[in-house]
C-alpha cells in the first residue's frame, strides 16, 4: 500500500497539479469551467487562500496556492474544489459512488523562496503554449497570464519562446 507524506507548512506557499479522470477533457466545456470557478469562490469564501498564478487546460490545471500566515491545510481546500465540481458534472460513479471526474491523487510542491516561486509561476503561465494550444500564453483565456502581465510580472511579448528558468522543468 502506498504513502503519500504531503508537507504541511503554515502560511505556506504551494504548487498543485490537478488531473481529470482517465485524463477526460471536463475542462474543455465552459459550463465546467465555470463550475470551477464557483467551487474556488465557495472554498475560499470559508476557508481563505489566494491564488498567485493558475492555468485551467482541458484535463488538467496548475495553480499556486498562498495559505494564511497560520493556516496549513491545503488538503482540505482541494478536496472541497474537487467535490464541488464533481457534482456538478453529469458523468457514472465507480463502486464507492464517487465521480469519475478527478484523478484520485494531485501533486503538490511547497514552494521554497522566489526563485523557485518565479520558476512554478513561470510554467504555469507557459503551460498552454507548452501543450500547443496557443503560440503564446497571453492568447489562453484561462488563465492568470493577463492578470500578471497587468502586474508588470512580464513584457507583452513574454512566453514567445520557452523560459530558460523551466526548459527542463516537467510537473506534469
Amino acid at each position: 500500500m502506498s504513502r503519500y507524506r504531503r508537507t504541511f507548512f503554515p502560511g505556506g506557499c504551494y504548487f498543485f497539479t490537478l488531473v481529470t479522470y482517465h485524463r477526460l477533457p471536463w475542462f474543455s466545456h465552459a459550463k465546467n469551467i465555470e463550475r470551477l470557478r464557483q467551487g474556488f469562490r465557495r472554498t475560499q469564501s470559508k476557508h481563505p487562500f489566494e491564488i498567485d498564478a493558475i492555468v485551467v487546460l482541458p484535463d488538467h490545471l496548475h495553480m499556486v496556492m498562498q495559505l494564511p500566515v497560520n493556516e496549513y491545510d491545503f488538503s482540505l481546500r482541494i478536496r472541497l474544489i474537487k467535490h464541488y465540481v464533481s457534482t456538478g458534472i453529469d458523468t457514472s460513479t465507480n463502486h464507492k459512488q464517487e465521480k469519475k471526474v478527478w484523478q484520485k491523487r494531485y501533486w503538490e510542491h511547497l514552494i521554497r523562496g522566489q526563485e523557485d516561486w518565479r520558476r512554478h509561476v513561470d510554467y504555469i503561465h507557459y503551460n498552454p503554449v507548452k501543450h500547443r494550444y496557443v503560440n503564446n500564453p497571453a492568447e489562453w483565456p484561462y488563465s492568470s497570464f493577463q492578470r500578471a502581465l497587468n502586474r508588470g510580472w512580464y513584457e507583452p511579448d513574454w512566453g514567445n519562446a520557452v523560459p530558460p528558468g523551466i526548459k527542463n522543468l516537467e510537473l506534469e
